[in-house]
């Protein structure tokens, strides 16, 4: 099922779970949040490609734009949103953002996630260990950096998985109104969907990201009939 802009609006009032203002404090708060389990490192690993390139680490690295990564999951946990971005409409991708000046990763997740999706019903249940650090391709930095007015080589990236626990009418590709709007279109995605729609050079990191997320998802018995 894919679900365009027009009609993912809200139909109904939420009662929201985040707070519209930045703070961190008062965002990580406002979400509901199971006990923290402790995973293993990610591994390293590299693309095949030479332009693209993905790594973990354990603090993000200098000249890489701080960024939080966000896998939300139904709430069965079987499937996962990805959407098709306006200005690009073959490139699917989950929700990704920029984290602020002072604001701690699990804040911004939250945030962005609002922000881009207006979901505030949903709970995080797992966070990936370690900074997932991808370079962009040549021409992608030119673009991204000349918009943003600076020299970033690629993205340092903290993935959270979140369990979605509202229905489909709240999520709202316009987001909270807050920011201009990424996304056209939505659905709920298998997690091999996921990587096989990204962008080339987002696959890696999207493969070591579910990789931990692995065994907090299910297996979908509608592709296993």
């Amino acid at each position: 099922m894919v679900v365009a802009a027009a009609s993912a609006r809200c139909c109904s009032v939420v009662t929201p779970i985040l707070h519209h203002s930045r703070p961190a404090a008062a965002s990580a708060s406002a979400l509901r949040l199971p006990r923290r389990i402790t995973r293993p490192p990610l591994s390293c690993s590299t693309s095949a490609s030479p332009l693209v390139t993905v790594a973990s680490m354990d603090a993000p690295p200098q000249g890489y734009r701080t960024n939080v990564g966000i896998c939300l999951a139904n709430p069965s946990l079987t499937k996962i949103f990805s959407a098709s971005r306006i200005d690009i409409p073959s490139a699917w991708q989950m929700p990704q953002g920029g984290i602020d000046a002072g604001e701690e990763p699990r804040a911004a997740a939250i945030r962005e996630l609002r922000e881009e999706t207006g979901v505030t019903s949903a709970e995080i249940v797992a966070e990936a260990p370690n900074w997932l650090t991808y370079d962009f391709p040549p021409d992608v930095r030119e673009k991204l950096n000349a918009r943003w007015g600076t020299d970033w080589k690629g993205q340092a990236q903290k993935w959270f998985l979140f369990r979605f626990t509202g229905n489909d009418d709240e999520i709202n590709l316009n987001g909270d109104g807050s920011e201009k709007p990424e996304f056209a279109e939505w659905t709920w995605m298998t997690p091999q969907e996921v990587i096989e729609k990204a962008v080339e050079f987002k696959k890696p990191v999207y493969e070591e990201a579910l990789k931990h997320f692995a065994p907090y998802l299910q297996s979908d018995p509608a592709s296993s009939s």
